[in-house]
């Protein structure tokens, strides 16, 4: 069972992961650009990405899910990309145009799933 402590550690474990891969996706120069540079951007720009990922993209996706089905899941790439702007609209981070929004939101969403899978906590038996 897991304790309040360790749901804690872990919610700050991911937020800071989430800040890791906004900060490489921004180094990669592809479209997504902190308009104010330091750690505490980055870090605002993580907690509100978690919480729109959280919050506004499950409502986003079950409403596009017919044209997600149609074209086979590649409409996620949009949704993932409108999430990424929603984020851009409310914190430091900005985007170069929805091209860049939408190739942001994959690397982000690739870079997130290695450090997540790289730092996921090891199965106890």
């Amino acid at each position: 069972m897991i304790g309040r402590h360790d749901y804690g550690m872990n919610l700050l474990i991911r937020w800071g992961l989430n800040a890791v891969a906004l900060w490489l996706t921004a180094q990669l120069g592809i479209g997504l650009t902190f308009s104010r540079p330091g750690l505490v951007p980055i870090l605002i720009a993580a907690f509100v990405l978690g919480l729109v990922n959280a919050v506004a993209r499950p409502v986003m996706i079950i409403l596009t899910l017919p044209l997600t089905l149609l074209t086979l899941g590649l409409f996620l790439l949009v949704v993932n990309a409108l999430a990424l702007s929603v984020v851009a609209a409310l914190t430091p981070l900005t985007l170069s145009g929805f091209g860049g929004a939408t190739l942001s939101a994959l690397v982000l969403s690739v870079l997130s799933a290695i450090l997540n899978r790289l730092f996921q906590e090891a199965p106890t038996r």
